[in-house]
C-alpha cells in the first residue's frame, strides 16, 4: 500500500501493555468445513462472463482453485493485515497493530500460536533462524510496543526497524530496534555471504522539509546489518544514494523519493527495485555497496512502481504498478487492461551491460464492481520447472495464478475471490499478498489468513519442492 504524506491516524486504546508489546496465545483454528460449503460460480465460469459480478461476499473460482480454510482476525489484531513470511511449519502475517504466528502443519486447519501487539504501520515482517524483524513506517513516540502516534515533525519521533527473537514462537521477545532515514515502509532480507549477519534493505519515502528524521532529497535506502550472534548489535551500515540524478521528476504520485519495495536474489547477486516512479536492477554482489545497473520507467501506463519478482532464471522481472495505493477500484473497463497491471520485462545482456527491456502487461481478465479497490499488489513464484508461473493478490480482485512463460502473452491459469464488502459504497478490503508455499497458496486478507489449494495439474512439479523458510522478497533459487 502507498504510503501518503499525510498518514491517515490510527487511535488506539489499549491498557496495561507491557513496554515489549502484549503477547496474547490462543488456540483458535480453522474450520475445515468452510471450504465445503464455500459458493461457486456455475461451471467454474467468472461471475463477468455470466453478465453478473458476484454478490457482496459471494466466493467465486476457478475449478483448479478451491478454499480448504479461513481463520479470521482476532482482537486486537484485528487492523489491517499485511505481508507474510515463513519458516518450517509456522505463517507469520504482519497486521498494522502487531504480528500473528500461525501453525500451519495442517493447511486445511491453521491454529493460532501466538499474537504480538506491538503497532506501527505497516509491520512488513520476515523471519530469519530465530530471528524476526518488523518495519515501522508511521511516526511513533518512541521505538516500544507501546508507543503512540506522533508527527514526524518532532525530532524524537521513532520509525524504522524492530527486531524479534522467536526461538519461542509462543512467546516471541522484542530484543532491538534500528530507526532509519524516513522509517521503514519495507525491508528485504539479505544474507550476508559469510552467513554470520543478515542485511536488511530498507525502503521507504515521502520526504518533507518539515521532517528532522526525513529531509529531501530522498534518493536512498538504509541498509541494517544484523549480526546473527549478537542481534542487539544491529545497526544503520550504508546509506546508498541510489538516484544520483534525484529520480523520476513526475506527477505527485510518481515522482521518485526512495523504493518502494526490494526483490532481491541472493544466489545471483541480483535485486530489482519497485521506485515509485522508476524499476531498477541492481547488482548485490558487495551486500552493503549495491549498484543500480539498469533503470526503467513506464510515463504512460504506471502511476506506481510497488513491487517486483524475478523468474527462477534471473532472465525476467514482473514489476506491479499500483495504481491509487491499493484503496481505488481499478479492476473496471474505465481505467483498462494496462493500468494498475503488472508489467513483464526481460533481463537480456550479462553483467553490469544487463537490461530490462518490456514485454507486455498483465492484469486480471474479471471485471471488478466499482466498490472494490482492486490493483495488482504482492505475489509470489510458484516452483514450476521449465515454465514462469506467479501466484498474486488483487486486494478485492482476489487472488490470481498466471503464466509468463511467454513473456509477451501472459495468461491467467486460475483465480479464486470474494465478491464486494459493499454493493453500495467503495470499501477498503481483500488479500494483501497470495504465496504458494509448500503445496498450498496462503492469503493475507482482510478477513483473517485463506489457505488454498490448486490442482497439481496446474502446476506440475511444484509440489516436490519443499522449503524450510520463505521471506518472498528473497527469492530462493530452485533447479529447474
Amino acid at each position: 500500500m502507498i504510503r501518503f504524506s499525510t498518514p491517515l491516524t490510527r487511535r488506539l486504546h489499549v491498557v496495561s501493555l507491557a513496554a515489549v508489546g502484549l503477547l496474547i496465545t490462543s488456540v483458535a483454528t480453522a474450520a475445515p468445513s468452510n471450504a465445503a460449503v464455500a459458493p461457486q460460480s456455475a461451471s467454474g465460469a467468472t461471475a463477468d462472463a455470466a453478465n453478473a459480478l458476484p454478490g457482496v461476499d459471494e466466493i467465486v473460482s476457478s475449478p483448479n482453485l478451491r478454499q480448504i480454510a479461513n481463520l479470521p482476525k482476532q482482537a486486537p489484531l484485528n487492523a489491517t493485515n499485511s505481508d507474510i513470511a515463513f519458516q518450517g511449519n509456522y505463517a507469520f502475517v504482519g497486521n498494522y497493530n502487531g504480528f500473528v504466528i500461525y501453525d500451519i502443519a495442517r493447511p486445511s486447519a491453521p491454529v493460532i500460536v501466538s499474537q504480538v501487539l506491538c503497532p506501527g504501520s505497516q509491520n512488513d515482517i520476515s523471519v530469519y533462524g530465530n530471528l524476526l524483524f518488523l518495519s515501522t513506517d508511521s511516526s511513533r513516540s518512541n521505538d516500544s510496543c507501546n508507543s503512540v502516534g506522533q508527527s514526524a515533525t518532532i525530532k524524537e519521533s521513532w520509525e524504522g526497524i524492530k527486531v524479534f527473537d522467536i526461538s519461542d514462537k509462543t512467546s516471541p521477545r522484542y530484543v532491538k530496534a534500528v530507526e532509519t532515514d524516513c522509517g521503514s515502509h519495507t525491508h528485504t532480507l539479505v544474507p550476508a555471504k559469510d552467513g554470520t549477519s543478515v542485511y536488511l534493505y530498507v525502503s521507504s519515502y515521502f520526504p518533507s522539509d518539515d521532517y528532522p528524521d526525513c529531509q529531501p532529497p530522498h534518493d536512498s535506502i538504509s541498509i541494517v546489518k544484523v549480526p546473527l550472534g549478537t542481534p542487539t548489535d544491529a545497526a544503520v551500515v550504508a546509506t546508498p544514494n541510489l538516484f544520483p540524478d534525484g529520480g523520476y521528476k513526475g506527477s505527485n504520485t510518481s515522482a521518485t523519493s526512495g523504493c518502494h519495495d526490494i526483490t532481491a536474489y541472493p544466489a545471483r547477486d541480483l535485486a530489482a527495485g519497485a521506485c515509485m516512479g522508476d524499476g531498477i536492477l541492481m547488482d548485490i554482489s558487495d551486500r552493503e555497496a549495491p549498484r543500480v545497473i539498469d533503470r526503467v520507467r513506464d510515463t504512460r501506463n504506471f502511476a506506481f512502481w510497488h513491487s517486483a519478482t524475478f523468474n527462477n532464471s534471473g532472465t525476467k522481472v514482473v514489476f506491479t504498478d499500483e495504481l491509487g495505493g491499493g484503496g481505488a477500484a481499478t479492476c473496471n473497463k474505465k481505467v483498462g487492461p494496462n493500468k494498475g497491471a503488472d508489467a513483464i520485462y526481460d533481463v537480456t545482456g550479462s553483467g553490469d551491460a544487463r537490461t530490462l527491456v518490456f514485454r507486455s502487461y498483465y492484469k486480471i481478465p474479471r471485471e471488478n464492481a466499482d466498490t472494490e479497490n482492486c490493483v495488482a499488489h504482492n505475489g509470489s513464484l510458484i516452483p514450476v520447472p521449465g515454465r514462469d508461473i506467479m501466484v498474486q493478490s488483487w486486494y478485492q480482485g482476489g487472488v490470481s495464478v498466471w503464466d509468463f512463460t511467454d513473456s509477451a502473452n501472459p495468461k491467467e491459469i486460475g483465480y479464486w475471490e470474494r465478491g464486494p464488502l459493499s454493493a453500495t459504497q467503495l470499501t477498503f478490503g481483500g488479500t494483501w499478498s497470495a504465496y504458494y508455499y509448500n503445496g498450498h497458496i496462503y492469503s493475507s486478507d482482510q478477513k483473517g489468513l485463506d489457505v488454498l489449494e490448486i490442482d497439481e495439474q496446474s502446476i506440475p512439479g511444484a509440489q516436490a519442492r519443499h522449503f524450510t523458510q520463505l521471506n518472498v522478497q528473497t527469492q530462493v533459487e530452485y533447479r529447474d
